[in-house]
């Protein structure tokens, strides 16, 4: 039996999130704290206390959903991974749990990224859309067809469901084309731009300096990568994955497939929501899925 932990990304946020872990747990009140001061703001009052539009700010939502998730992951009893992964921004919570990286280097490297995500956003703006039921290839075939435009698959989360990344004009096309070719749904989605596409390309140069200049360890368990669904141990082929990552698409659909290949029985999500567990359902019914989860101190 391995036991392969799980971390979701932007989008799982939600007004509350982490507040029952600092107000339970010293060790989590304790990395709370550390993290306002080396965030330099009370990123725990939009946490706890904030609006919707507070969390879903880039800057705020990226630090918030990882804290939640590494937080929750120091509290939980028994924690022991054969294997880890995670969904976009998930993957530096992976790397904590897994040792690669420390608490307090990743939540720099996080904020560094989202506020150069957030940066790229504002110079090009951009979007995301959610195809649902139709079959990735002929996705691809739709988002290469559209000329003069950037459009690209971007998370392939599931089979049927696969969202693209791009310029608004590019984001419309390919929706119109998805719906006229059968797709079931084209959801344009809430988010600040075309996050894993080529229009990140600006803040992929950024964050490459960062994770050069930190310190990556022999991690304790492999990382599966969501550049190409593999699993990694090597520090420097996990650094040049991690840089990659910001353009090149989620192969999530990949990872849980491969995860089970690899002897993965139990699959547990670890932070806010509950998205991986139902891509796990969809991709590999055989899991035992579940949410991680503490007693009451």
């Amino acid at each position: 039996m391995k036991r392969a932990y799980v971390f979701p990304g932007q989008g799982a946020q939600f007004v509350g999130m982490g507040k029952d872990l600092y107000e339970a747990y010293p060790q989590a009140k304790e990395m709370f704290e550390k993290a306002n001061d080396i965030l330099g703001f009370r990123i725990t009052d939009l946490m706890f206390a904030g609006t919707d539009e507070d969390l879903k700010q880039t800057k705020v939502t990226q630090p918030a959903v990882f804290l939640h998730s590494v937080i929750l992951a120091a509290c939980l009893p028994d924690f022991k991974p054969d294997m880890v992964g995670g969904h976009s921004l998930g993957e530096f919570s992976a790397l904590v749990a897994n040792k690669a990286l420390n608490f307090e280097d990743a939540l720099v490297l996080v904020s560094k990224r989202a506020n150069a995500m957030q940066k790229a956003c504002e110079t090009n703006p951009s979007t995301m859309a959610a195809i649902i039921g139709l079959e990735d290839a002929k996705i691809e075939e739709i988002c290469a067809g559209i000329q003069g435009e950037v459009v690209v698959p971007a998370n392939y989360n599931s089979p049927g469901q696969l969202v693209i990344s791009g310029s608004m004009k590019g984001i419309e096309l390919a929706c119109e084309a998805c719906k006229a070719a059968g797709a079931k749904r084209a959801l344009p989605l809430k988010v600040g731009g075309a996050f894993h596409s080529p229009l990140m390309e600006p803040a992929r140069v950024e964050l490459a300096q960062a994770i050069e200049s930190t310190r990556f360890h022999t991690p304790v368990c492999p990382v599966y990568q969501n550049v190409n669904a593999r699993p990694f141990t090597d520090p420097a082929e996990i650094k040049a994955n991690l840089v990659a990552q910001l353009t090149s698409p989620v192969r999530w659909t990949e990872i849980v497939r491969n995860m089970v290949a690899d002897g993965a029985t139990d699959m547990i999500e670890v932070g806010p929501g509950s998205v991986l567990q139902g891509l796990a359902k969809k991709i590999a019914p055989e899991l035992t899925v579940s949410a991680g989860t503490v007693q009451p101190a």
